[in-house]
């Protein structure tokens, strides 16, 4: 029931899904752009639920204070403190190394406002815990969610980010001015 009237609303709102969503892959990490606006995330929970995606996302920790803490948590929240970087991407390793399963969502722009570079992050998460790499597109223009097809990730972070540059080339965020790659 939750499903189909998650789907219902994503479709009403007049959204679409494009691509395969590798559920079958018991660990991998979506690296999700454009991230302009607080409206990507309830595009997401309409996604995770209609699509009955195994996958958490990972937020800034000011997100998850009382009383709203838990529900962010309950849908899959992994809180990180941005003023502490270190230890944090061995520290999500270990959590995925531990588990038999793990999807997590994280957007490497690293913030809602316009950025010319990436955060390298994801590219050490994957590699590090040597899972395959979902690009996803929030298209706001098109109002369409494009999964590409799982990867692993390159030998370089330079590599990535190069492959990351030209797949999301393009893509319109909520707000246009503010999409990482996108220019008038």
């Amino acid at each position: 029931m939750i499903s189909w009237l998650a789907r219902k609303i994503f479709h009403l709102w007049g959204w679409k899904k494009e691509g395969h969503i590798p559920n079958e892959i018991p660990k991998k990490l979506y690296v999700v752009i454009p991230h302009t606006s607080n409206w990507d995330f309830p595009v997401g929970i309409l996604l995770k639920f209609g699509h009955k995606m195994n996958v958490g996302f990972i937020a800034k920790s000011s997100l998850f204070f009382w009383p709203v803490g838990w529900f962010f948590k309950a849908l899959g929240g992994i809180p990180v403190n941005r003023d502490k970087t270190a230890g944090f991407i061995d520290s999500v390793i270990h959590t995925i190394n531990s588990r038999d399963t793990f999807s997590t969502a994280i957007a490497p722009e690293g913030s809602r406002s316009k950025v010319k570079t990436l955060k390298k992050g994801f590219y050490y998460i994957a590699k590090g815990a040597k899972i395959p790499i979902v690009f996803v597109k929030f298209d706001w223009k098109d109002k369409c969610v494009i999964f590409d097809e799982p990867h692993m990730p390159a030998e370089t972070v330079e590599a990535e980010i190069e492959r990351a540059k030209s797949y999301f080339k393009g893509t319109v965020g909520y707000h246009p001015e503010k999409s990482f790659g996108y220019t008038a």
